[in-house]
């Protein structure tokens, strides 16, 4: 969700719609036909709740529209919305036939300001939507990040921290819209240059439900070593398997711990239905020799003071 603005979008929406030199006439509330008004090719907001406007066009029926429409004449016939695409779009599912509407003549700088100044002020942008609208903005128009901060009324570091959301992969920013992850989550992915590790630290920022500090942390971990999830999951599966094995098994993990401990090399249990093994390895002649000292003194500490005359390794 867009953050609020505080005192106002720059020189504000009031202000945007009064800067023109309008005759009287025109600045006169009119009654047009819904069906005469296209929608605004501006209009930075593509999702629109259902339910509210459903809501929106039973108080239309009611009430009637209470804030007009504002609207520019077409060249060829009827006209372009500016402002009040919600209203409109619910007066259509009331089925109002005709609007209230001023005229009013802009270009389509003007307009572009306008339908995203009005969706800010009433933080109906999804961060996204909103970044998507400024560089709209920045391109066709010809605007810097300045120039677009003080028409907005967005600090320029707002300005260019939203814009560079746009960097990130697209199941991100799909992410993003649908609230899995908010700002402070996503930006320090934008230093992972590779789309898919981007989109498994973000799988794994929302499944662990991660922090901003935390998924700083991650990316960090990630530009020393790439490989660091999978070796996380690796870890995973490992914890999880050991957790899944039954009695006997935990008892044989048990016993070759031991044997290990005992005999300093790694020791396996070969558990069979009819018999059962156990391998020491050896690495050298020294080293066995090693090991049969240790299985003769354990032989003589429980009491035979005989040691054997040999050992079937």
């Amino acid at each position: 969700m867009a953050s609020k603005a505080h005192g106002g979008l720059g020189k504000g929406l009031g202000a945007l719609l009064k800067n023109r030199e309008i005759t009287p006439a025109k600045d006169q509330v009119q009654e047009i036909p819904a069906a005469e008004i296209q929608a605004n090719r501006y209009q930075p907001r593509q999702n629109f709740d259902e339910e509210a406007l459903q809501d929106l066009a039973e108080s239309i029926r009611q009430y009637g529209i209470l804030q007009p429409l504002i609207v520019r004449r077409l060249p060829e016939k009827g006209y372009e919305l500016i402002a009040g695409e919600r209203r409109l779009r619910a007066a259509r599912q009331a089925g109002l036939e005709k609007v209230p509407a001023l005229v009013r003549e802009y270009n389509d700088a003007e307009i572009s300001e306008i339908a995203l100044i009005e969706n800010i002020q009433r933080e109906n942008l999804n961060i996204i939507e909103e970044a998507e609208a400024y560089a709209f903005l920045m391109k066709n128009f010809d605007l810097t990040q300045d120039m677009l901060a003080k028409k907005v009324g967005r600090s320029r570091p707002h300005i260019a921290n939203s814009l560079r959301l746009l960097d990130l992969a697209e199941g991100i920013q799909d992410m993003l819209v649908a609230g899995d992850m908010h700002m402070g989550q996503a930006r320090p992915l934008l230093a992972l240059k590779d789309k898919e590790l981007q989109l498994e630290a973000a799988d794994y920022i929302f499944e662990q439900h991660l922090s901003s500090r935390q998924a700083e942390d991650l990316v960090h971990k990630l530009l020393e070593n790439p490989a660091y999830l999978q070796q996380l999951a690796d870890k995973d599966a490992k914890k999880a398997k050991q957790q899944e094995t039954g009695p006997a098994d935990a008892f044989y993990q048990e016993a070759e711990n031991r044997l290990h401990e005992f005999f300093g090399t790694k020791v396996n249990i070969r558990s069979g239905k009819k018999k059962s093994r156990i391998e020491i390895e050896f690495y050298s002649e020294d080293d066995l020799e090693r090991l049969l000292e240790l299985l003769a003194k354990s032989r003589q500490a429980e009491g035979n003071t005989a040691a054997p005359d040999h050992f079937t390794v």
